[in-house]
């Protein structure tokens, strides 16, 4: 018999296991009950992202979806228990191709492949793949590299896996193999001894005072260690990278602001225990309204945060020139109205965060923030102590597209194992990342735009106004780049913008991929083609009329540089696919963009490396930046190898705050283009110094020229780099259906072009979402209406279009080696180019995104 009461009994990779049958599915057997950690669970018990893909008896299955009823007497296998040789053929593969970023999908998405590939042989095609992959999610690469990697596999095709060399060199990413096969962990991989267990306790109402939390009964509950509420933390309640406005709790007294608040942290010996008895605390509430209007929001007299005294974040404005003049004089005004949506980052891996305590009395935490620094300083202070007393070790996270800037559980682990004295890993389900983590702005946008006759640009307003939820996160910033890229990658003689951030009690809004420009462009770009056909020219042409140069002032009136070159060459990188797809009868629509690369804004940025070289051989590279899937650990490695010419397997990557190497959050595209300067100074002063063993040798790239807009100088140098991208998107007109995506991307120098072609890939897969399917709506409450993976309207691979990158290499001038980075730029362009190429279909202009259009499937 292989099931009783309390055991049940099955084989996993050829050996018989027995379990506790009180786990709520095999995934939770698998990883819980048996420390097997390669299926990775990205959104249990839902079975909605394949993280979790197995074979059971030979067939590939979702392990969190399998109960193990079903599984008693049957064979699994994960990737572990693979054949060797078979495992470095799927690893080989997926790393040659540059198939996997953050690498959290991708051992489920290996299982998947395999499974198929064993069913069909030679037989299997492209399309059946991606068909059958469409129970897998990736939110990093776009599916294309993938396949790619699916087609050698069936084929056989010998591939050559190389590390990458200098800078410029192709080649796999930092820990490709280990990342592929699942070996690579992630926090909630880690285990250590007397390890306990955190489960939040949130807000059952967005807006509402707490009378009374009373925890008795979850006290009770089996093996519940404790029950901590605000009223245990012993320093700042209140933490926030800009405003300190986000209480790490809410205490009795105090007032909710949105439904991710946090109550109360249970503290238990499992998983299951914490999460049953954080059901049991019992809270008293007096429900207030909501305030979930933004617009209404401004001048309303209730205020929707706590300890707030205004609605109103930030106001970001500036003016050139006469606009209601310019606006009268023009031959041709559009005026229309914009609006975005709420997007949620869907990054594979949900949150989590270890703490453990250190033998000197300290604590150490494990975090995969995206900025490790901050999160240590943010510790220290709810904990009441000094910076030394707290220590932070990156593990690279799987996924963030700046959704895990802001902490989310990193404080609550911290302080319960800080009063414990105990390990405690606190791991958010799907169903809660959804609730807490910042999202992407929805904003309101009027743009009242000019040209003369033969369409030039003449004169532009903008008033926007942006949902940021009601704490701070970098809500204000959002506003203020949005503002900022109001006027696109053009150049206009006459401005007025002004952006506001409204504080709700709708879900937090913070940094996501593209930051305020994407918005802001799809209305930009909406404009453009409106004004194109009034004139009677192309979208092409009036692009190229307008697009800026080197000495054109540019948006608030910054002079641009020979950087913006980029912009133009994208627009001709593009022009041959433009006018085949014009003459082959298709349906077009074209998008050009521009976005800055670091904070800019009079923010004095300085990123510090250190290279220290081992008596082993080992040459070690710390820097201060996030790996979530971008690559910046293997950037690192490559400027390592160009300047030292040492051969990449000598080199070993980390980040930790050891040193105070730290410089904020890793966001805006700035890890490349800073992480790059810092390891190269490094470097060269180890170089300098005879690369002297064990001696840290320090680096530092600095960007400290850059004005605010508040400023008021007519010409301001708002940022010290920027990234540009043109894409065009091709439909066939009879179905509707998009065909292909091209995609030309000045990226300044491409460090390593297989990983710049994957970061464009992804984002156009990402901005597609965006431009038709995406959304994060919620109700008149401020809760969200979606709760899983399945209500977000990812497009899944079956749905991809074609995605050709074109490479383009404009120099930044004053950059590390040229470079302006690619992650932010990536899907700036992409929903104005879906918009012109619905309206060449059927005549109608899109103001709202999504657009909802089946042009491209997604789930429903």
């Amino acid at each position: 018999m292989t099931t009783t009461d309390a055991r049940t009994e099955f084989t996993v990779n050829g050996r018989a296991v027995s379990v506790e049958s009180s786990h709520p599915h095999l995934l939770s057997a698998l990883r819980d009950g048996l420390d097997v950690t390669s299926p990775k669970d990205g959104c249990s018990p839902s079975g909605q992202c394949g993280c979790c893909t197995v074979l059971l008896d030979g067939k590939a299955i979702v392990a969190c979806q399998v109960s193990l009823e079903k599984v008693a007497g049957r064979e699994v296998v994960t990737l572990e228990g693979i054949d060797e040789a078979e495992r470095a053929r799927y690893a080989d593969a997926f790393s040659a191709h540059g198939a996997l970023q953050c690498g959290f999908c991708t051992p489920g998405v290996v299982v998947r492949v395999k499974s198929l590939i064993d069913r069909k042989g030679d037989s299997l095609t492209r399309d059946d793949a991606a068909r059958f992959l469409g129970a897998n999610l990736c939110r990093c690469t776009g599916y294309v590299k993938i396949l790619d990697a699916v087609e050698d596999l069936v084929r056989s095709t010998p591939v050559e896996v190389r590390r990458p060399g200098g800078v410029g060199s192709a080649g796999h990413r930092y820990e490709a193999s280990a990342l592929a096969l699942g070996d690579r962990g992630y926090i909630d991989d880690i285990r250590v001894d007397a390890m306990l267990h955190a489960a939040l306790v949130l807000t059952d109402h967005a807006r509402a005072e707490i009378l009374a939390i009373d925890p008795s009964a979850a006290l009770a509950a089996p093996g519940v260690e404790a029950v901590f509420t605000a009223a245990d933390i012993p320093g700042d309640l209140r933490v926030g990278l800009i405003d300190k406005d986000w209480p790490v709790m809410i205490p009795v007294g105090g007032r909710t602001s949105y439904v991710g608040d946090v109550l109360a942290v249970v503290v238990a010996s499992s998983r299951r225990e914490a999460r049953a008895a954080a059901g049991l605390v019992r809270v008293d509430y007096e429900v207030l309204r909501p305030i979930v209007d933004p617009m209404a929001a401004i001048d309303d007299p209730e205020i929707a945060l706590w300890g707030s005294d205004t609605n109103v974040l930030s106001v970001s404005h500036y003016e050139r020139g006469d606009i209601d003049a310019a606006l009268a004089a023009a031959t041709h005004v559009v005026d229309e109205v914009f609006e975005t949506q709420r997007i949620e980052h869907a990054f594979l891996e949900p949150e989590s965060t270890l703490a453990v305590r250190r033998p000197d009395g300290g604590l150490h935490v494990y975090s995969g923030g995206q900025g490790v620094w901050d999160d240590r300083n943010q510790i220290a202070a709810m904990l009441g102590v000094g910076t030394e007393r707290v220590s932070v070790e990156l593990v690279s996270n799987g996924g963030a597209f700046g959704g895990k800037e802001d902490m989310s559980n990193q404080a609550h682990a911290a302080l319960a194992s800080w009063l414990l004295d105990r390990p405690v890993k606190c791991t958010l389900s799907r169903e809660e990342s959804l609730l807490i983590h910042a999202k992407r702005h929805p904003i309101r946008m009027h743009y009242r735009v000019g040209c003369d006759a033969e369409g030039r640009l003449t004169a532009l307003r903008a008033r926007m106004v942006g949902d940021s939820g009601p704490y701070a996160s970098v809500g204000a910033k959002v506003l203020e780049r949005a503002a900022g890229h109001a006027c696109g990658p053009y150049s206009i003689p006459v401005v007025d913008v002004e952006s506001i951030a409204v504080r709700t009690n709708n879900p937090v809004c913070g940094a996501f991929r593209g930051f305020g420009a994407n918005q802001a462009q799809f209305a930009m770009e909406g404009v453009m083609d409106r004004l194109a056909e009034a004139v009677g020219i192309s979208g092409w042409e009036i692009r190229s009329r307008n697009v800026i140069h080197p000495g054109s002032i540019w948006g608030p009136g910054q002079i641009m540089d020979d950087g913006c070159l980029g912009a133009d060459a994208c627009l001709e990188a593009v022009r041959p696919h433009y006018d085949e797809a014009r003459a082959a009868g298709k349906a077009i629509g074209l998008g050009l963009g521009i976005k800055n690369s670091g904070l800019g804004n009079g923010a004095v940025e300085v990123s510090k490396a250190v290279v220290r070289f081992e008596p082993d051989g080992t040459i070690e590279v710390r820097h201060c930046w996030t790996e979530m899937g971008q690559g910046i650990h293997t950037v690192a490695l490559q400027v390592a190898v160009e300047e030292l010419g040492v051969e990449p397997e000598r080199i070993r990557v980390l980040v930790d705050t050891s040193r105070e190497l730290g410089t904020g959050q890793t966001t805006g595209s700035r890890g490349t283009l800073m992480g790059a300067g810092a390891v190269a100074d490094a470097c060269r002063n180890a170089i300098a110094a005879g690369c002297t063993v064990g001696v840290d040798h320090h680096g530092e790239y600095r960007v400290d020229w850059t004005n605010s807009m508040k400023e008021g100088l007519a010409n301001p140098v708002v940022h010290s780099a920027f990234g540009y991208a043109a894409q065009l998107v091709i439909a066939d007109r009879d179905t509707g259906r998009i065909e292909r995506v091209i995609a030309a991307h000045d990226v300044g120098r491409a460090v390593n072009p297989q990983l710049c072609e994957g970061q464009i890939e992804g984002a156009v897969h990402m901005g597609l979402g965006y431009a038709l399917s995406e959304d994060f709506p919620a109700d008149d409450t401020g809760r969200p209406i979606p709760t899983t993976l399945k209500g977000l309207g990812i497009i899944r691979p079956k749905d991809m279009p074609e995605v050709e990158t074109i490479l383009v290499e404009c120099p930044q001038p004053n950059a590390p080696f040229g470079v302006k980075g690619v992650g932010e730029i990536g899907l700036v362009p992409t929903a104005g180019a879906v918009a012109a190429c619905l309206h060449e279909i059927d005549g109608g202009w899109r103001t709202r995104l999504p657009m909802g259009t089946s042009t491209v499937g997604a789930d429903e």
